[in-house]
């Protein structure tokens, strides 16, 4: 029997094994390429050759005389250090042969591999971990308001009970997802993962796979292998569903059975895998007009809604509007490179009062483009004439011209329609949302005052 052939195939495709096979007589019948140039010998000299001629210290022959392996022991051949194992071939129950093999030709090799391994795989997990970390914490809510600070406190509290749901409510743009991070950084999950999820964004046909993951084969391009979905990524931790009053019925219901249950069954799996993780939630909607509506399951609400945090909009917190232009122009300057130092008391007093549907995230953008068009004037303070919106508003302190009704609706409306343009980012398609008319018809408005887009 060419034992050789046999074996050979469990070392021929691996670099890293230097191993040897011989007969029960001690001919070496078969030898790896690895350890050919530990040997420093050519394949002729040694296959065919007595083991003792190539390593004259072999434990070979106490393997074939015993037939029993040593498995795990130091070998030095020409100066390599070696982990190696030798094992006996045994057929009909005699002893035939034996193999004997290292999977590093020297100590050094292994340790450099482990050692740039555990390098690639500590690169991998700061990756991972800064895609799956919360970003903010208490102290990135940016408050003076009493009530925006009660809810701070109030939300606090709730971080320190890591199993209980939060539902997180309000306008657009007033921070919602602020305060989804800050509860988890201040949780006991806040060493394992933080996943956001934005139930909008994913089309329904694919939102599933993204919560759930799936097996391979479960549909026409699954990954091989498959995949973890987010619940199983987040375990430990926290998920966020942000925009959770978009998510389909058919989605909602399998939503339920999750939190119900504390487990996920993967798309095409066959079992169900145990989760661990505190789910909150956000909309800008009511979900109470859209339980009425039959758009949303009242059984998820009463999950969803064990603690609820309303984030107020803005034009509530007047307070906070002068200090959350201080923190912007300090927090933008150093980005756009930018040396604005403060805001006229004219901007700052009609910035007040002005009625931000776009709240902080508007605030933020409106603020950006106004220290760019000031920097372009080499300017170092912020002035009406810096915010599109508030152009017309410049001269305010002028009496009130006599005019007919319909001009002063027009330069009203004129007026409203840059609004909505800038609290939009210049999106047309949400402008016209905004404002409650057809894109078509927003258009023809744009055209007939000149407004630049």
């Amino acid at each position: 029997m060419n034992i050789g052939s046999v074996l050979e195939g469990l070392f021929t495709q691996n670099q890293f094994m230097a191993a040897i096979i011989v007969d029960n007589k001690g001919i070496v019948l078969s030898v790896s390429e690895t350890y050919l140039q530990v040997l420093n010998l050519t394949k002729e000299e040694v296959v065919g050759k007595p083991i003792k001629e190539v390593t004259p210290h072999t434990r070979v022959f106490t393997i074939l005389a015993t037939g029993k392996a040593m498995v795990g022991y130091n070998w030095k051949v020409n100066g390599h250090n070696m982990i190696a194992s030798t094992i006996p071939i045994i057929k009909d129950g005699e002893t035939v042969g034996a193999f004997a093999y290292s999977v590093f030709p020297d100590i050094w090799d292994a340790k450099n591999l482990v050692e740039n391994l555990l390098s690639e795989l500590n690169m991998y997990r700061d990756e991972v971990d800064s895609l799956y970390t919360a970003k903010y914490t208490f102290d990135d809510i940016v408050s003076k308001d009493k009530g925006m600070e009660m809810l701070k406190s109030f939300a606090r509290q709730i971080a320190n009970h890591p199993f209980t749901t939060v539902l997180i409510t309000g306008e657009s743009g007033t921070g919602k997802d602020l305060f989804a991070n800050a509860i988890h950084n201040a949780s006991p999950r806040s060493r394992f993962p933080f996943l956001r999820i934005n139930c909008a964004a994913i089309p329904e046909n694919l939102l599933e796979a993204e919560l759930f993951g799936y097996e391979e084969g479960a549909y026409t391009g699954a990954k091989k292998g498959g995949k973890p979905g987010k619940f199983e990524l987040a375990h430990g931790g926290t998920i966020f569903l942000d925009e959770i009053g978009e998510m389909s019925l058919s989605m909602q219901s399998k939503l339920l059975i999750v939190l119900q249950e504390q487990e996920i069954e993967r798309l095409g799996g066959s079992f169900p895998i145990k989760i661990k993780v505190r789910v909150i939630a956000a909309t800008n909607r009511s979900l109470e007009q859209l339980i009425q509506e039959k758009k949303f399951r009242e059984d998820l609400y009463y999950r969803l809604n064990v603690v609820r945090l309303e984030v107020p909009p803005l034009r509530q917190r007047k307070q906070d509007i002068p200090v959350l232009i201080r923190h912007f122009i300090d927090k933008l300057n150093p980005r756009l490179r930018t040396m604005i130092a403060n805001i006229s008391p004219k901007s700052l007093k009609l910035l007040e009062q002005y009625h931000w549907p776009g709240n902080v995230r508007e605030m933020e953008n409106m603020l950006e483009r106004a220290i760019i068009m000031a920097d372009m004037e080499n300017g170092r303070s912020l002035d009406c004439r810096h915010f599109k919106f508030l152009q017309n508003r410049c001269s305010s302190e002028a009496p009130l011209e006599l005019q007919s009704l319909k001009v002063a609706s027009q330069k009203f409306e004129e007026e409203l329609i840059a609004r909505a343009l800038e609290t939009s980012n210049f999106n047309l398609a949400k402008a016209a949302e905004q404002l409650e008319i057809d894109l078509s018809t927003l258009y023809k408005k744009i055209k007939k005052y000149g407004i630049e887009t």
